[in-house]
């Protein structure tokens, strides 16, 4: 009866400890989920503004570019965006899913970069062999991260080395809702309309793709990464309140088993000392 008392006794205290944890990450992970989605606000004005620049320089030109038609190489490049740190449910397990997905299809012809330190060890226990790995992406991410993915991935397209760019990552749309999206970013998706083709440039719409295209794709890997940023800390503030709950349901389970022990315990004692008593009458 005391062994059982004492095993349950420390199980109470074990998982006290990991609801500490618990709570502090949830805190933790409110916090930053704050932040990131005030970054995430801050950045969608000029992303949209900047797409719609974009869109316009790529209808007004009237020669071919490699960055609209694309060139001649049949591979493709995926850059798969996960977190440095767990404890975020299924975050990570999702954008690996879905990279493997569509890689998986034509492996051989498929490169990869992957973002964050979980997508990694995943890729390799897939057997995936990586042509770039980028880590320690801070929970508030800078254009230096995303200018070094993304020049990364233009000069392996530049180079003729992949013919078409994806980058798999997790759309923050709401604290409860996110999606995984594989997005193609090269060569470019032009939104077609005869509005546009009244817009004049100097100097060509030509030769401003070719100078602004590296800046399209450095300010969209910016955005898609305060996009995976956001829903990673929604989902891990998510999973830590429902780990939290789940250790309280153990805790009031736990301590209704012990004080039924204890209770039948001393309910033996006191039989037994009046059965004693009795007996010495």
């Amino acid at each position: 009866m005391a062994g059982g008392l004492i095993a349950i006794k420390r199980r109470i205290k074990s998982i006290s400890s990991t609801r500490k944890i618990t709570k502090a990450m949830n805190l933790i992970a409110t916090s930053n989920l704050r932040k990131s989605r005030l970054n995430l606000e801050a950045n969608k004005a000029y992303y949209k503004a900047f797409n719609d620049v974009m869109n316009k320089i790529a209808n007004s030109c009237e020669e071919k570019s490699s960055y609209i038609t694309g060139n001649n190489s049949d591979k493709k490049l995926y850059i798969a965006i996960t977190s440095d740190s767990g404890l975020c449910g299924g975050f990570n397990g999702a954008v690996v899913s879905a990279a493997n997905e569509v890689m998986s299809k034509d492996r051989d012809k498929s490169l990869l970069i992957t973002v964050g330190q979980k997508g990694r060890s995943y890729f390799k226990r897939l057997k995936y062999d990586t042509v770039a790995e980028y880590v320690d992406i801070p929970n508030e991410p800078g254009l230096g991260e995303a200018k070094e993915i993304a020049d990364h991935a233009l000069r392996l397209y530049d180079n003729g080395e992949v013919g078409e760019v994806y980058i798999v990552y997790t759309e923050f749309v709401s604290t409860v809702k996110q999606n995984v999206k594989v997005q193609k970013v090269l060569p470019l998706e032009v939104e077609k309309s005869d509005s546009l083709s009244i817009a004049e440039f100097e100097p060509s719409a030509e030769v401003l793709l070719g100078r602004a295209v590296k800046l399209h794709l450095e300010q969209l890997t910016f955005n898609l990464l305060l996009n995976s940023k956001a829903s990673e800390q929604a989902i891990r503030m998510s999973s830590m309140d429902s780990a939290t709950k789940n250790a309280n349901d153990l805790l009031d389970n736990l301590n209704l088993k012990y004080n039924r022990i204890r209770q039948s315990a001393i309910t033996q004692e006191i039989t037994e000392i009046v059965g004693g008593a009795e007996a010495l009458k």
